[in-house]
């Protein structure tokens, strides 16, 4: 099977390098995070401006698997690299592109100097989580979250 061309749609500072390839993104994406904004590219731009980076992976010109990532700095890991979102195609899952795009991120947070690569995954993402458990990632922690405001 050929590698995966990896794709980085935005560089460091958040600029899209590849809008053709962010808008191609959509319909794999929203098999994960389906509340997205309509407008899709708009509420990514959005994203970008706030700190996240995005990645694709795509295989004869076509997208299979996304990846949002942002980097911070907090008290518990030093420097690190988050990732917001890792999605692969449902048609498409199984071949290797979660795995791509995790090694990618994990090259990236090296580049930038992180301490830690960290996820956090729906409780209900059992499948999800075996795969993190074979990538070498294990639950350090619970998120908790209480809603204030509606979406929108």
């Amino acid at each position: 099977m050929p590698e995966w061309n990896l794709v980085e749609i935005t560089d460091r500072t958040g600029r899209v390098l590849e809008p053709a390839w962010l808008e191609r993104s959509e319909g794999v994406h929203r098999q994960l995070r389906p509340q997205l904004a309509t407008d899709y590219v708009g509420a990514m731009q959005r994203v970008f401006e706030g700190g996240g980076r995005m990645l694709v992976a795509t295989r004869d010109e076509v997208v299979h698997g996304v990846a949002v990532w942002r980097s911070g700095v907090n008290t518990f890991s030093g420097r690190y690299l988050y990732v917001d979102d890792l999605v692969t195609d449902a048609a498409h899952r199984s071949r290797g592109t979660g795995k791509a795009l995790l090694a990618r991120c994990a090259t990236i947070a090296t580049e930038l100097g992180c301490a830690e690569l960290v996820l956090d995954s729906g409780v209900q993402r059992a499948d999800a989580h075996r795969f993190y458990f074979r990538e070498g990632m294990a639950i350090h922690a619970f998120n908790f979250s209480r809603s204030l405001a509606p979406r929108g």
